[in-house]
């Protein structure tokens, strides 16, 4: 080390002393470089967590808003997608209490190639045959005729919103679907009523 410092002061640069100047000043600036980007990858990457924060927050929000009880009245949302599926499996109301029901077509397809309502059904209702007797009700909006469902929603295509309102019937769990034909095997869940 001291030949090296000698050489350098007689303004002489061996070989090693070159490649230990070089690669200290690689290191000078690489290692810069990389606290530069992780600081930079760091700020990203804080961003992208507040950001996907905000997202979920805002989700929350709506999640909340969507079941709601006011003066009595109790209010669901629920939506449907192009890929046959609902954004719920379960929706909640208190016996007797008066439901207001929204389902909102978050899709973009037409009623015809993928209509989506939702139907609960009364307790002990054997769902594929109801899906079968559905299939045949086509003038009917996929609603057959019978005694087997306590509220339905009109079919709705991509981007459409209805609204029904009903009494909620006693306490129990009850099935819920989308009786446009073969829906109900993935458009399904539970209305529990306590």
């Amino acid at each position: 080390m001291k030949t090296e410092i000698t050489n350098i002061s007689k303004g002489r640069f061996t070989k090693t002393t070159l490649m230990i100047w070089v690669v200290a000043f690689l290191l000078g600036c690489g290692g810069g470089a990389k606290q530069e980007s992780a600081t930079s990858s760091k700020s990203e990457t804080e961003s992208t967590s507040e950001q996907e924060a905000t997202e979920s927050t805002s989700e929350q929000e709506v999640a909340e808003s969507s079941e709601s009880t006011e003066n009595g009245l109790i209010t669901l949302v629920i939506n449907g997608n192009d890929q046959m599926r609902f954004d719920k499996e379960e929706l909640r109301a208190k016996a007797g209490a008066t439901v207001e029901l929204t389902l909102n077509h978050t899709g973009q397809l037409p009623k015809q190639s993928m209509g989506h309502n939702l139907v609960i059904l009364k307790l002990g209702t054997d769902i594929p045959s109801f899906g079968q007797k559905a299939f045949a009700a086509q003038d009917n909006e996929y609603i057959p005729e019978g005694d087997e469902v306590i509220a339905h929603t009109a079919l709705i295509g991509g981007g459409e919103t209805t609204t029904i309102t009903f009494t909620a019937p006693a306490k129990g769990t009850y099935d819920f679907i989308c009786s446009f034909p073969g829906h109900y095997a993935l458009m399904k869940g539970k209305f529990i009523v306590e």
